[in-house]
């Protein structure tokens, strides 16, 4: 079968080659692809900057963001022939650590952790792929290719449950939510801080564009420039671009008692705070709290994929912005301006 592969660490190496067909060692559940999405975290290992591939081989299944058809569910599965699924992503470590134990792999301590497509288990992108019934999801069938946005909302599902959690150190009704960056997940974070009731805010570095117009469409209110020139506090502030100075800015501007997620992954970057000192002192003084959050567990995949399935699919279908066949996977991974989800697909939906 065909797959999109990666030696990792070696820029340059990605290709589409053809591999075996997966073995029912890899799970009782045999799927086929439809799609995969791609992100920043496929950008960065097809340039060589991390990536693991399985024990003892040589190349990495590139992909992530999956969604496929199931072709045998297996004797245990509960799933049934033609039946959309998505992958989950992650997997506990084999020790396991105490988080690990109890299902919470998403907060593995020890790092021992196993990731499909990114650390020592091949990816989705590939004609064919085999997984444990413990770890398929299944995709309400309405939203057909739609579902593929399942991984991204999953991240934004444990966000906002972080977020929700710590704010029941006290009294705290929360009214105002700021999401900066509008890439997928800062525009699904707006779409399911909406679901919640509150009234969201998203600001991005363009003042127009379509990811402008989604925003409207949601009936949250769209900004452009610096989050120090906002004329109001949020209660909470998804940060989903990893932005030293946008970083720095939000922990600045957060209202009293508020909580800042971080949900982006940024590289360097200079910060515009002279004293962390002082910051952390006015962090203390009006009672905020900074959590970084990353990844998600089954429980979060769930959640997400109810969210997903109330949302307007006329919104959703405008978050993807580009369709590309496995063999122009290159093309997939070079972004414009204007591109929100890039999507591969293997085959019809």
């Amino acid at each position: 079968m065909k797959a999109i592969t990666v030696e990792p660490k070696k820029p340059g190496t990605a290709k589409l080659m053809d591999i075996p067909e997966p073995g029912i060692h890899e799970g009782s559940v045999l799927v086929q692809a439809v799609a995969v999405g791609v992100c920043g975290t496929d950008v960065e290992i097809v340039e060589g900057k991390y990536g693991w591939a399985p024990p003892g081989q040589k190349h990495l299944v590139l992909g992530h963001e999956s969604l496929g058809r199931v072709i045998d569910p297996g004797p245990t599965s509960g799933l049934k022939k033609g039946d959309l699924v998505v992958g989950i992503v992650r997997r506990p470590d084999p020790v396991p650590c105490p988080n690990c134990a109890v299902g919470e792999w998403d907060m593995c301590s020890n790092g021992l952790y196993t990731e499909r497509g990114i650390k020592e288990i091949n990816g989705y992108m590939s004609e064919y792929w085999r997984i444990e019934p413990e770890y398929a999801i299944k995709v309400d069938p309405t939203l057909g290719l739609l579902g593929v946005l399942l991984e991204p909302s999953s991240v934004v599902a444990k966000a906002l449950e972080q977020v929700g959690l710590i704010g029941r150190r006290s009294f705290w009704e929360p009214k105002t939510a700021l999401i900066t960056g509008a890439g997928p997940i800062g525009l699904l974070a707006a779409l399911f801080a909406k679901l919640y009731g509150l009234d969201v805010h998203v600001l991005n570095r363009t003042e127009g564009g379509p990811k402008a117009d989604l925003v409207r469409e949601l009936g949250a209110t769209y900004h452009s420039g610096s989050v120090k020139d906002l004329d109001f506090e949020p209660d909470t502030i998804i940060e989903c671009t990893g932005v030293g100075q946008v970083i720095a800015e939000s922990i600045q501007r957060v209202g009293a008692n508020g909580i800042v997620c971080l949900a982006g992954i940024g590289h360097g970057g200079v910060s515009p705070i002279s004293s962390i000192a002082d910051v952390a002192s006015a962090v203390v003084l009006r009672n905020n709290v900074i959590v970084g959050s990353v990844n998600a567990n089954k429980r979060h995949w769930y959640r997400a994929s109810q969210y997903l399935a109330r949302a307007d699919r006329r919104w959703l279908t405008k978050l993807i912005t580009r369709i590309e066949k496995p063999e122009n996977f290159m093309k997939a991974l070079q972004r414009s301006p204007d591109d929100i989800k890039v999507v591969i697909q293997f085959s019809d939906i």
